[in-house]
């Protein structure tokens, strides 16, 4: 027990517990908010049996307390109650994860728990107007509200849709706008683009490169790269091939993976990138002629498995100086 133990000892065991990533994160997160097992699961992304077994070194060295609510226990980091020891050493270890990409995805995932824990209690004080949005989408679906906010394009944009895959994106704007251009390289992916827009005379699909697109300049007035750029190895030419065959003026919209350090995951998924950091992005469409950029990393859905995404948007600049 470490009440017993000698003081080299207790070192040693506090060293021991914070010499692991996963306790590390753990720490991190209960050091803020009182959290069970099942949902530092959720924000971790990590079996039961892995947090539990965590959280029992963490408990028998006095790293965390927890307490029981109902059926469930919560656990909690009270900084005040740690030895002083062990409070300097944790002070040590949080400043040096303070750049830690997986940390920001556990703040994503958390941030997330917390807004649908609020939402909960708030829809139990609705009352029945809690169940409308149930009640919603058992009448009539979701998708309705997807046309809805698609309407607000306007009727005679140009859209291209790089990396446009098997035509999914393509085929839902196709209603809305005057035309939409998909490119991707995938002889394989445009086979299946061309069976799901069979029939949009608006949907026009060709072969080519995201650094050498085979389209004009000024051509769209909006494009999009949807889970695309992480495969792409020249992001900067990407970027500057979509502000190429933009008109002045015209929209641009990014979404991919956030910065992350899920090694095994990039090269599952066979991509170049493992995410990108806001600012490195923001960087990049600034220096190809993009303006008005906004960032914003996108909370996880809470069925995904993948790193968090991030929202970029922009528009090209009005007159352009860029080379």
């Amino acid at each position: 027990m470490i009440g017993s133990a000698t003081s080299s000892q207790r070192l040693l065991a506090w060293m021991d517990a914070l010499a692991d990533a996963t306790r590390l994160r753990i720490l991190r997160l209960v050091e803020r908010n009182e959290l069970g097992v099942a949902e530092l699961c959720d924000v971790l992304q990590l079996p039961q049996s892995t947090v539990s077994r965590h959280l029992k070194v963490l408990a028998d060295q006095k790293w965390v307390r927890a307490s029981r609510r109902g059926t469930a226990h919560l656990y909690r980091m009270i900084l005040d109650e740690l030895e002083q020891p062990a409070r300097q050493l944790w002070l040590v270890a949080r400043e040096q994860m303070r750049d830690w990409a997986t940390l920001r995805q556990d703040e994503l995932r958390l941030e997330r728990l917390l807004r649908d824990k609020q939402m909960d209690s708030q829809s139990f004080f609705a009352g029945a107007a809690g169940e409308w949005d149930r009640l919603r989408g058992e009448l009539y679906g979701q998708r309705f509200t997807t046309a809805a906010m698609l309407a607000l394009l306007p009727p005679d944009y140009v859209v291209a849709d790089l990396g446009c895959g098997t035509g999914q994106v393509a085929a839902e704007l196709s209603p809305h706008v005057k035309q939409v251009i998909g490119v991707d390289h995938s002889a394989e992916m445009l086979k299946a683009a061309r069976r799901r827009t069979a029939g949009l005379g608006n949907v026009e699909l060709r072969r080519g490169e995201l650094t050498d697109l085979p389209m004009e300049p000024g051509l769209c007035d909006a494009a999009m790269m949807l889970l695309v750029l992480t495969y792409v190895a020249d992001v900067a030419a990407a970027l500057r091939e979509a502000r190429r065959i933009l008109r002045p003026g015209g929209r641009f919209v990014i979404v991919d993976l956030l910065a992350h350090d899920r090694e095994d995951f990039r090269r599952r998924m066979g991509q170049a990138h493992a995410g990108f950091d806001t600012r490195q992005l923001r960087d990049l469409l600034a220096s190809v002629g993009f303006e008005s950029i906004n960032i914003r990393p996108l909370p996880p859905e809470p069925d995904a498995q993948g790193p968090a995404l991030l929202l970029a948007s922009g528009c090209g600049a009005v007159k352009d100086n860029v080379p």
